[in-house]
C-alpha cells in the first residue's frame, strides 16, 4: 500500500491500482507526513512493545476503544484484542503524521492504520523525517528533536531568519539528515549531532534529493548534484526556465539509489544514474582530476569497483596530465598504480620500432589522451596548444589549457628538463621492482640514456657498478643518436 497526504486527509492506495482508493477517515488536518526509516535492530524500539492502540480506517471509533488506547490496548473490527496479535506479527512499515500540535504514530496493517502513540508536538511542523527512534522536525523557527520513545524534545538550532521555510532530508546511504540553513545543508546524526562539513549550495533551494553518493538540489529550474562528501557540484541539469513555481524531488526509498524524479507543475521528470565508469570518464574530459581519484577512491572503498580499476584510472590520469606538460603530477600518479607497466613510458623516450616495442600494452585507456609519442614531440605540441589557448583567450574563448601556463608560458628547454628528471624518477623507483629479463633490460638501459641527456655523470657510473641489466650495443647506439 501507499499512503498519500493531499489536501490534510490521508489515503491509502493499493501499488497496483487495483482496489479503489480508501480515505483514512478518522485523521484529519495532516500537514506532514514521514515514515520511520530504522538503521539496525539494535538501534531502534519496537513502539509495539510498549502498548498502542488501533483504530481502522473508518471514520469514527468507539468509546471503547478509544478508553483501550488510552490504557495502552486497543481492539480491531473483529473484536480481538491488539496485544494477543501483535507478539506474533512483524512490524510493518510504521508512519508519523502531524494534526495541530498532536505527533501521531502510526503502522499501515493489512490496508488498515493502527495508531500506536500519539504525542504533545512543538506547533508548526512544516517537514520532518523519522530515524530509529528519534524524529527530526523543522519549523520557521528552527529544526527540533523529539523521541518516538519518551516524548521529550529539544532544538537543535534555530534559523536566523524567520521568512526562511525549513527544509530537510534524510540521507538514506548514510543514515544521516541534511538540514538548510538558507544555501548551507548542515549533516547531523540520529541523536541531532553536526558530522562532517557542511554542503554549500550556489542557491536556496526549493527541494532536497539523494542520489547515490550526491546531494540533489532543485530550484529555479535547475538540477544540481553536489559530491556529499567533497561538496564539490559535479553536474547541473536545466530542465525549465527561470521564475517556475517551486519544485518538489524525490527518489528511491529503497533500491539501489540510482534514480531521482523532479516535478514541476506542468511535467515529472525521471533522471538515472550513470554508471561509474562514465562519470569517471565525464570528469576526466572535464580534467577534474581530483574529482575523478575521489570518486574512484570512495567507489573502491564501497566494494562498486575493483582495486585494479583505481590503478587504471591513476595511469590514465597520469597520462592526460603529461600530455598537458605537467610532467610531476603525471608520474605521481604513475606511482599510485599498482597495475602501469614501466614498458608503457618506454615510447616516451625511445622512438617506434624498437627492441622493446612489444613489450608495451596497446589500446588499454579509454583513448582520452594521444598515442604516446617521445618526451620532445610531447612538449612541442603541447607548447603550440599553449600558444593557440593565448591567442583563443584573446578572442574571449575558454580553453582547456592551464591558467599558469597561458600567464607565464614556460620554455622548451625547461619543460624538457623536468620531462626526463620525472620519468628518470618513475624508472629508478621500477628499477628496484621485480620485472621480467626483457622489461628490465629496457628500464636500466633507457635509464642510463636519460642520465646522459642531462649530464649526470655519477648517476650513469652509479648504474653502471651496480648490478643492472644495461644493453651496452642499445646504449652506446643511444649516446650515438644524441649527439
Amino acid at each position: 500500500m501507499v499512503l498519500i497526504l493531499c489536501d490534510e486527509c490521508l489515503f491509502l492506495v493499493d501499488n497496483l491500482l487495483v482496489q479503489p482508493v480508501k480515505k483514512v477517515g478518522f485523521l484529519k488536518g495532516v500537514s506532514v507526513i514521514a515514515k520511520r526509516v530504522k538503521t539496525s535492530e539494535s538501534e531502534w524500539t519496537n513502539l509495539l512493545e510498549n502498548g498502542s492502540g488501533i483504530l481502522s480506517n473508518s471514520s469514527s471509533a468507539s468509546t471503547s476503544q478509544r478508553l483501550l488506547q488510552k490504557l495502552g490496548g486497543g481492539i480491531k473490527a473483529n473484536g480481538v484484542k491488539v496485544k494477543e496479535q501483535e507478539q506474533n506479527r512483524k512490524v510493518n512499515d510504521v508512519f508519523a503524521a502531524i494534526v495541530g500540535k498532536r505527533l501521531i504514530l502510526m503502522e499501515l496493517v493489512n490496508g488498515n492504520v493502527v495508531i500506536l502513540k500519539e504525542i504533545q508536538c512543538i506547533d508548526g511542523v512544516k517537514t520532518m523525517v523519522w530515524l530509529n527512534d528519534s524524529i527530526i522536525a523543522g519549523t520557521v523557527n528552527g529544526y527540533s528533536l523529539i523521541s518516538c520513545v519518551t516524548g521529550q524534545s529539544g532544538v537543535i538550532f534555530s534559523l536566523p531568519d524567520v521568512s526562511s521555510l525549513p527544509l530537510l532530508k534524510l540521507m538514506l546511504k548514510e543514515r544521516r539528515v541534511l538540514l538548510l540553513v538558507d544555501n548551507v545543508g548542515v549533516v547531523v546524526d540520529v541523536h541531532g549531532q553536526p558530522v562532517g562539513g557542511s554542503l554549500v549550495f550556489r542557491r536556496s533551494p526549493d527541494s532536497l534529493g539523494e542520489l547515490s553518493m550526491y546531494a540533489v538540489v532543485v530550484g529555479d529550474g535547475k538540477m544540481e548534484l553536489y559530491h556529499k562528501k567533497s561538496g564539490v557540484c559535479i553536474q547541473t541539469v536545466t530542465f525549465a526556465g527561470e521564475g517556475i513555481s517551486q519544485c518538489i524531488a524525490t527518489d528511491e526509498e529503497c533500491g539501489g539509489g540510482n534514480l531521482v524524479v523532479v516535478a514541476t507543475s506542468t511535467k515529472v521528470i525521471c533522471y538515472r544514474k550513470v554508471s561509474a565508469e562514465e562519470q569517471i570518464k565525464d570528469l576526466l574530459r572535464k580534467k577534474d582530476f581530483k574529482e575523478a581519484i575521489s570518486l574512484v577512491e570512495e567507489l573502491e572503498c564501497e566494494g562498486e569497483i575493483s582495486k585494479e580499476m583505481l590503478s587504471f584510472v591513476h595511469a590514465q590520469v597520469g597520462f592526460l596530465l603529461l600530455f598537458d606538460l605537467h610532467f610531476e603530477e603525471a608520474v605521481d600518479h604513475f606511482l599510485r598504480s599498482e597495475t602501469m607497466q614501466p614498458s608503457e613510458v618506454f615510447p616516451f623516450i625511445m622512438r617506434d620500432p624498437n627492441r622493446w616495442s612489444l613489450l608495451v600494452p596497446r589500446n588499454r585507456y579509454w583513448g582520452l589522451h594521444p598515442p604516446p609519442a617521445p618526451l620532445e614531440d610531447v612538449v612541442d605540441n603541447g607548447l603550440a596548444a599553449i600558444q593557440r589557448a593565448i591567442f583563443l583567450k584573446k578572442a574571449g574563448v575558454e580553453t582547456a589549457v592551464d591558467d599558469d601556463f597561458l600567464s607565464n608560458p614556460p620554455s622548451r628547454a625547461d619543460l624538457l628538463e623536468l620531462a626526463i628528471k620525472n620519468i628518470i624518477r618513475y624508472l629508478e623507483i621500477s628499477h628496484e621492482k621485480e620485472l621480467t629479463i626483457l622489461v628490465k633490460e629496457g628500464v636500466d638501459t633507457l635509464l642510463m640514456y636519460l642520465y646522459r641527456a642531462l649530464n649526470r655523470v655519477h648517476d650513469m657510473e652509479k648504474l653502471a657498478s651496480s648490478e643492472n641489466s644495461c644493453i651496452v650495443v642499445c646504449t652506446i647506439f643511444l649516446f650515438a643518436y644524441m649527439r
